[in-house]
């Protein structure tokens, strides 16, 4: 999609700093950190949000978690607690019209989601 950011950092037009990606998925540093650890993990496949996620995705987005234990993992949060995110339209907090997975850890982030 020519409009999205997360789209135009997959086609590098825009530059990130990538921790992981194969022909599925890309992963990056999020600009705006919220924890000492703060990737987005992305599909490359633009799909809006989850909602938009068909059963013929399955298999895209079970590899995407695995990529997220791998980067807690890499990060060295995966034994100390780490948090998993996405947010799904505009009341629910989305701001990029792209599917994406927030991975925040490295410090004690509490039962408080905002």
């Amino acid at each position: 999609m020519s409009d999205c950011i997360f789209c135009k950092i997959i086609n590098k037009d825009i530059p990130s700093e990538v921790v992981y990606e194969d022909r599925e998925l890309i992963a990056f540093k999020d600009i705006s950190r919220l924890a000492p650890v703060h990737l987005l993990v992305i599909p490359k496949k633009h799909i809006k949000d989850l909602n938009g996620v068909a059963a013929e995705d399955e298999g895209l987005i079970g590899h995407l978690f695995g990529v997220v234990q791998k980067l807690a993992t890499d990060y060295g949060v995966a034994e100390s607690g780490y948090r998993v995110i996405t947010n799904i339209g505009s009341d629910g907090g989305q701001v990029v019209p792209h599917l994406h997975f927030h991975l925040l850890g490295g410090q004690k982030l509490g039962s408080k989601l905002g």
